[in-house]
């Protein structure tokens, strides 16, 4: 709800999408006060039939520590197509029953919600005087097992053993450097993958900017 509404649909962030949205539909910038969220670097992403993945990627975990996401307004006519975005940048072949397994959804009409930690981004959606709002509702996973939390050492463990490491490095270094969580410490610590120094985390989103909808 991004033409002309005062009360539009937001992206909550905290990963890939920050650096390389796709083809979200993302109106303005990328901004640093998102709702504060229990995320944490715990799902073995990239895996092949028959092989391990070859990165560990940022997911909600509702037991670890809460640290302050991202947010970017969205370009779309309601909440249904903001979700249905959001998939196709996550899976190329997503369907709307991808969307609802895996896309969380807070909208103010009828106050519907879903997905992980909805109460939390529900209070913040309203705080910020938007319509709705969406995010990245895939859980933890390691090892061939979803829904398997990994330990810290676990994943420290895993990353060093890559044979091709570039790909799950970059992942690491580029997550936004207010993610700042657990796991990140002991990565950091174990392996040197720390942020880049430079990181555009704030760059213009690819569609022109609308800063007026923003309160």
């Amino acid at each position: 709800m991004c033409s002309g509404d005062t009360s539009p649909v937001a992206c909550v962030g905290w990963g890939s999408l920050v650096w390389d949205p796709g083809s979200l539909p993302c109106v303005g910038r990328w901004r640093s006060d998102g709702p504060m969220l229990p995320v944490e670097f715990a799902r073995e992403s990239g895996v092949k039939r028959g092989n391990r993945g070859d990165r560990i990627t940022l997911v909600i975990c509702p037991d670890s520590s809460p640290v302050q996401t991202y947010w970017v307004l969205l370009n779309v006519a309601e909440i249904e197509s903001a979700r249905m975005a959001l998939a196709k940048r996550e899976y190329d072949a997503a369907d709307r029953a991808w969307a609802d397994r895996n896309v969380g959804m807070w909208t103010r009409e009828g106050d519907r919600a879903y997905g992980m930690e909805s109460t939390t981004v529900r209070t913040w959606a309203l705080k910020k005087g938007l319509s709705g709002a969406v995010w990245t509702n895939l859980s933890c996973g390691f090892n061939g097992e979803r829904g398997v939390m990994p330990s810290g050492a676990e994943v420290v463990a895993f990353l060093g053993s890559i044979a091709d490491s570039a790909r799950a490095e970059q992942y690491v270094r580029r997550a936004p450097a207010q993610i700042k969580t657990p796991y990140r410490r002991m990565i950091e610590q174990a392996l040197g993958w720390l942020p880049y120094d430079q990181m555009a985390i704030t760059s213009r989103a690819h569609n022109s900017e609308l800063r007026k909808l923003v309160r």
